[in-house]
């Protein structure tokens, strides 16, 4: 994680208060990450760091657009992803499993939150990638894939979808073995 140092948070000289960090994430983030499925995308991220004597409150805010395939038309389009999340960071001198919160020692100097705004860009990912483009000049769809997929715009006037049309052949044929 050598090379996503500018995301740790000197905690050590950081005062009792409220604190502001601003990050532009890109395509080398995302490969900083193995097998990250993201693999190429840029963000704003606005990180507001509440220290306080007990504990710590980090707020994240990011907007920005994953480069990806779209569900629906197969074209590379940026997928717009904004989302907020809050972590809690407390002390502790021994280990502890907590969904909820982070437990990180009192002799830790640098709080690293790089894998932080990772995992919650890819939480915000939508489980279908489709938007609505129509705005966009130019438009990304693949307008040839969407006839394949809304047969009764087809400009043949026929309503039936060569592919299905292929796939029904394949099953008559093995049925008459």
């Amino acid at each position: 994680m050598d090379t996503l140092k500018e995301f740790s948070i000197p905690i050590k000289g950081l005062k009792t208060g409220i604190h502001h960090f601003n990050f532009t994430l890109d395509k080398h983030f995302f490969d900083a990450f193995e097998d990250s499925i993201i693999k190429d995308g840029n963000f704003q991220v606005q990180l507001e760091f509440d220290k306080r004597p007990d504990l710590f409150v980090l707020v994240f805010q990011f907007k920005g657009a994953v480069k990806t395939a779209c569900d629906r038309c197969l074209e590379t389009i940026d997928l717009p992803v904004e989302n907020s999340q809050q972590l809690l960071v407390k002390f502790s001198d021994e280990p502890k499993d907590d969904s909820e919160v982070v437990y990180i020692t009192t002799t830790l100097t640098a709080f690293n939150v790089a894998k932080y705004i990772y995992e919650y860009i890819n939480l915000a990912l939508p489980l279908i990638k489709v938007y609505d483009c129509e705005n966009d000049n130019p438009r990304p769809c693949n307008d040839k894939m969407l006839d394949y997929l809304d047969p009764s715009e087809q400009e043949d006037g026929n309503n039936s979808n060569p592919i299905w049309d292929e796939l029904k052949k394949l099953g008559k044929s093995s049925g008459d073995n």
